[in-house]
């Protein structure tokens, strides 16, 4: 039984560099490799494109979660926008296995396809079930305001409960306003702002100015959390990875 996870979060921008000019789905998955997590949650994840096939050949034929999850972990993912020649959307690779998992329709309007990713994951000698949530949200505030609101109704329940609860992802929050809305509505922190007093800043990952990307955790001690700045991760989005180490309450 451990009572310690690691976890990490990342936009993946598709399994592009930064200005799409690569395909980095391979470095992508050796760098996750090395940091070795128990629970991955990952944005912008392409569960199909037939145009990456004739433009990159380095592009795997299987879907992108499923790549990066190999022989290591399981994998969920949920589609959320639906074009042409594919779809993407947000997905969670687990050393666990999943008792659940439903994808919760959260856009504000057709043209921003959003979704909240929400599994059940039976850690090994634990006696209550971990909730995992991946999100990426809006970029505009409205729209953010409307999905914090659907996060905290659909996970308020399980919080009075005193259930495990991590939420990770792409808040898209420069405003900084989901952190006091999470804490208030579902007594939840976030891991850099428990390490450091402040959310990490991860993007744009060249030179990172905004605090975009979030670990928000119930029931668990921080112990840990890293930006992962620099070769290579600079070069493997747009955005940052942020790690955690968690221990639990």
């Amino acid at each position: 039984m451990s009572e310690r996870l690691k976890i990490v979060t990342l936009n993946i921008h598709k399994g592009l560099s930064h200005f799409n000019r690569r395909m980095v789905i391979h470095d992508l998955r050796e760098g996750l490799r090395g940091i070795d997590p128990d629970i991955v949650f990952l944005q912008e994840v392409q569960g199909l494109n037939q145009r990456f096939a004739m433009r990159f050949a380095s592009a795997p034929s299987e879907p992108q979660h499923a790549f990066l999850a190999g022989e290591q972990w399981q994998h969920i993912y949920g589609c959320n926008a639906v074009y042409d020649h594919g779809h993407h959307g947000n997905a969670i690779l687990s050393r666990f296995g999943f008792l659940s998992f439903e994808n919760y329709d959260v856009s504000d309007h057709r043209y921003e396809r959003r979704g909240l990713l929400h599994s059940v994951v039976a850690v090994p000698g634990w006696r209550r079930n971990l909730h995992c949530v991946c999100v990426h949200l809006s970029l505009h505030e409205r729209g953010r305001s409307r999905q914090l609101e659907a996060i905290s109704h659909r996970l308020e329940e399980l919080a009075s409960r005193d259930l495990p609860i991590i939420i990770a992802g792409d808040f898209n929050d420069w405003r900084h306003r989901a952190s006091s809305i999470l804490e208030r509505r579902l007594g939840m922190t976030e891991v850099s702002i428990a390490r450091f007093g402040s959310a990490a800043r991860t993007f744009p990952a060249m030179m990172p100015l905004l605090q975009l990307d979030r670990i928000y955790v119930r029931g668990f001690k921080v112990a840990a959390s890293q930006v992962h700045k620099g070769k290579p991760w600079s070069r493997l989005s747009d955005h940052l990875a942020i790690s955690a180490e968690l221990e639990r309450a």
